[in-house]
C-alpha cells in the first residue's frame, strides 16, 4: 500500500480542510432541518387544496355551472381577453369615481366607455345585460345590477366608494 505516515497525513489533510463544512453542517442544522419540514408542509398544503377543490367540484357539478356559457365565443378572433375586460372595467371604474372637477363630456364618455366593457364581460360570462336600452336612474340600476352578478361570477369590481369593499354573498 504505501507509507502509513502518508496516509495518515494524507487522512489528516482531508480532515482538516472538511473541518469548515463539518461545522457549517453542525451549526446550520437546525435551519436545513426548518428548510425541509417547511418544503414538507407546502407540499401537504398544497395536496390538500387540491384534493378540497376536487371535491368542491364535483359537489357543486362544476360542469352544470358552465353549461349555458358559449365556449366557442371565448376563441373567437378579435375578441378580447376577458382579464384585459376585467382591468379596463377596475381602470375606468376608478376613473369614473375620481370624476371631481372633470368636465361633463369626460365624465359621460368614461361612463360610455365603463358601460361598453361591462357589456362585453356580460357577453363573454353569458349574463344577459340591457345598458343600451336603458338610461338615466334605469340605466345606474342596471349597472349595479350587473356589477353585483359579474361579481357573483367572479370579476372583481371597484366598489362605488373606495371604502366600500365588495362582498361575497
Amino acid at each position: 500500500m504505501g507509507d502509513p505516515g502518508a496516509v495518515t497525513l494524507t487522512l489528516a489533510f482531508v480532515a482538516v480542510a472538511c473541518l469548515p463544512a463539518a461545522f457549517a453542517a453542525l451549526f446550520c442544522a437546525d435551519e436545513i432541518i426548518d428548510r425541509l419540514a417547511c418544503r414538507w408542509a407546502e407540499w401537504r398544503e398544497g395536496r390538500r387544496e387540491r384534493r378540497t377543490i376536487a371535491q368542491l367540484d364535483r359537489a357543486i357539478e362544476a360542469d352544470a355551472l358552465t353549461r349555458d356559457i358559449d365556449l366557442t365565443e371565448f376563441d373567437r378572433d378579435g375578441r378580447r381577453p376577458l382579464e384585459q375586460v376585467a382591468a379596463d372595467l377596475r381602470r375606468l371604474g376608478g376613473h369614473r369615481r375620481a370624476a371631481t372637477g372633470r368636465s361633463v363630456v369626460w365624465h359621460g364618455a368614461v361612463i360610455e366607455a365603463y358601460d361598453e366593457r361591462l357589456r362585453a364581460a356580460c357577453q363573454a360570462l353569458g349574463i344577459p345585460e340591457h345598458l343600451g336600452e336603458l338610461d338615466g336612474v334605469d340605466r345606474e340600476i342596471e349597472r349595479l345590477r350587473v356589477e353585483g352578478l359579474l361579481h357573483a361570477a367572479g370579476l372583481t369590481l371597484p366598489a362605488a366608494r373606495p371604502e366600500q369593499r365588495q362582498r361575497h354573498r
